[in-house]
């Protein structure tokens, strides 16, 4: 792991442990011996960053139970990952532009034991609270110059029948809790996009085309207006 990686990881430990719902305040301290994180990650919530720098994030809390009380309800509308996610993304935004997948509960042993990973075990009250992890990828690989573009281009037709998730997105808004508490049947929730603007369409969470959203016998569909290059897909 590069200096300027590392100096990367701990902006983002630094970032994260600001928006953790917590009533003590959340120190990351480098952890050095990964053995004394095994087998305590099975249940992290994680997330991949997509931008000119990537990264996978994932953060681990004792108990789920401190989170929810935190979020001040047991709504189902509200998940733990919901809680967790404005951490996530102040990690992430160190990393500047990007886009933050949905968060999703996984068993992170695989992230926290990789050697290019970053480990902070987050430490409340002088006792462990849990741990953070933040694998940073250079232009969307893992650092790592053992492992070579052409090798795995020679690879891709092994997977040509692999699905992906294609998202269309027409815009986005940030709401507090109580707000979306609040919503109803007829309510009305105004996003960051203006009437006509081009619709977002990502594959797995990444920025690859702009369009237009159109009706195709009586389904909603969405006619591509602009494939953007990679330069374009991670600004």
């Amino acid at each position: 792991m590069s200096i300027s990686t590392q100096s990367l990881s701990e902006r983002a430990a630094e970032s994260l442990v600001g928006l953790l719902p917590s009533a003590a305040p959340v120190t990351p301290v480098p952890v050095a011996d990964r053995a004394t994180v095994s087998g305590k990650v099975s249940n992290a919530v994680m997330a991949t960053y997509v931008g000119a720098k990537s990264a996978d994030v994932a953060v681990v809390l004792h108990t789920a139970a401190s989170v929810a009380d935190a979020a001040g309800t047991d709504s189902p509308l509200i998940s733990f990952k919901d809680v967790l996610r404005p951490a996530l993304e102040g990690a992430a935004s160190v990393l500047g532009e990007g886009v933050l997948s949905a968060a999703r509960n996984e068993d992170a042993s695989d992230l926290f034991a990789d050697p290019e990973t970053a480990v902070f075990e987050l430490t409340a009250d002088g006792s462990t609270a849990g741990w953070f992890a933040i694998r940073i990828r250079l232009h969307g690989t893992v650092n790592d110059s053992t492992r070579t573009l052409g090798s795995v281009a020679d690879k891709l037709g092994r997977i040509n029948n692999v699905e992906m998730t294609l998202t269309v997105e027409i815009g986005r808004t940030r709401m507090s809790v109580r707000d979306v508490l609040d919503l109803e049947p007829g309510a009305v929730v105004e996003l960051d996009r203006s009437a006509g603007a081009p619709a977002d369409i990502l594959l797995n969470g990444r920025l690859i085309a702009h369009g237009e959203v159109v009706v195709v016998d009586q389904d909603f569909a969405v006619r591509i207006t602009k494939i953007l290059d990679v330069a374009e897909g991670i600004n």
